[in-house]
């Protein structure tokens, strides 16, 4: 096909020329002192053609060998630029294939080429690649002087340009992340604040400032990392509830005092108030730091609606009132007798219930409760010992020392 078109166009050409210049009736005259000559007009054209094209082919033959020093040295340098290349993506795939070593020293021939042709100087990204992959390498082969050096390195070479931005926020997130490697979490949290807002807000970079918090045990800050990790879909639904409540559980039990404690359960989140397991896992806490009417105040809310609860929270519900029962107020024992009345089957409820009426010292009743608890294995052993104890309580209130003694012997053999 290429070779009909070439046809078709040297054809077009003949005709052209063939009556453009069929006629030959001009002529061309020059004159010079007293000489003239006489050409066609044609063959003038022709000879005027040929000459440009002639001057043009000798200046820019002359001009190729004027430059020939200049191309030359372009082309050292792209080799060398091009070997600096190679190299670093040899330290790369070392890197990632797991060969620290020799992905150190790739990198370290690559800045060297680099720093051997002063052409190449201005590549500034280059070398913070190059001291990053450096660095890296010495970071998992635990040289934490050789990996400092290279970061600083990397570093400065990426806030020398405007373009250099992308590698500065990649040093920034690995110096977080090693510095957590090495359990520095105050480290880690000072880089992460000098990353701007935006990459910040960065899936990676909350997972890592939600790991630093929790080393430095700043659980409500690790807690509200968390909750815009879940909001930004950075764990499982699932797992995001269980991060949730750990942390929340954590940042409980970190408390040392009652006035703390009340201060973390205000800081909580809404919706960290409104789950039973931690609102539980609170109430628990109040019991140990002596302060049982907080503990009772933030379960009442769930026994208003126990009917709604599944078995599970019931179950946790009612384990974590019976340590916050002291000084229970008249009121609770109408809203136990409710829960019981719903759930006839529930030993859980018939468990706090049981300890309740002990609370309220209506000793019958409850000695009847605590009983039916005793005997049944499917409730966990704290509970079953617990109920001992207070039946070996209630025994020692009627006087029956041969009781009393018989439910200590049987809360030491529960298991």
């Amino acid at each position: 096909m290429r070779t009909v078109i070439w046809l078709v166009l040297l054809f077009s050409v003949a005709v052209v020329a063939a009556l453009a210049l069929g006629r030959n009736d001009g002529l061309a005259s020059f004159y010079w002192g007293g000489w003239r000559l006489d050409v066609s007009l044609n063959l003038f054209l022709l000879v005027l053609v040929g000459s440009c094209f002639a001057l043009v082919s000798a200046i820019q033959t002359i001009s190729a060998l004027i430059s020939l020093p200049q191309r030359a040295k372009e082309w050292r340098v792209a080799q060398r630029e091009r070997s600096a290349q190679i190299a670093l993506r040899e330290g790369l795939a070392e890197f990632f294939g797991a060969r620290y070593g020799r992905s150190q020293k790739a990198a370290q021939r690559a800045l060297t080429i680099h720093a051997q042709t002063p052409e190449l100087e201005r590549d500034d990204g280059f070398l913070a690649l190059g001291h990053l992959l450096a660095a890296s390498s010495a970071h998992r082969l635990q040289d934490r002087k050789r990996r400092d050096e290279q970061l600083g390195l990397a570093l400065d070479f990426s806030r020398r340009t405007a373009a250099g931005k992308a590698q500065e926020e990649g040093a920034l997130l690995l110096a977080a992340e090693w510095a957590l490697d090495d359990r520095d979490a105050n480290r880690a949290l000072r880089l992460l604040a000098d990353l701007s807002p935006g990459v910040a807000r960065r899936t990676q970079a909350l997972r890592l400032k939600l790991q630093a918090s929790r080393l430095s045990k700043q659980y409500l800050e690790a807690l509200r990392t968390a909750r815009l990790l879940a909001k930004h879909q950075g764990f499982s639904k699932v797992a995001a509830q269980g991060l949730l409540r750990s942390l929340a559980f954590e940042a409980l039990d970190s408390t040392r005092d009652v006035d703390q404690l009340r201060k973390v359960w205000q800081q909580l989140d809404a919706a960290d108030r409104r789950d039973v397991w931690v609102a539980c896992r609170a109430a628990t806490r109040s019991a140990a730091l002596g302060s049982p009417d907080d503990g009772r105040g933030w379960l009442r809310p769930f026994w208003d609606d126990i009917g709604e609860l599944p078995e599970d929270e019931r179950i946790v519900l009612a384990e974590s009132l019976v340590p916050v029962l002291p000084g229970l107020a008249p009121e609770w024992l109408q809203r136990l007798e409710s829960a019981a009345q719903r759930f006839p089957r529930d030993k859980y409820l018939t468990y706090a219930l049981g300890h309740a009426l002990a609370e309220r010292q209506l000793w019958g009743k409850a000695r009847l409760m605590l009983e039916q608890v005793c005997e049944d294995h499917g409730v966990s052993t704290l509970a079953r010992r617990r109920s001992w104890l207070t039946l070996a309580q209630l025994a020692a209130q009627d006087g029956d020392l041969d009781r009393r003694a018989r439910c200590f012997e049987a809360a030491a053999g529960v298991h």
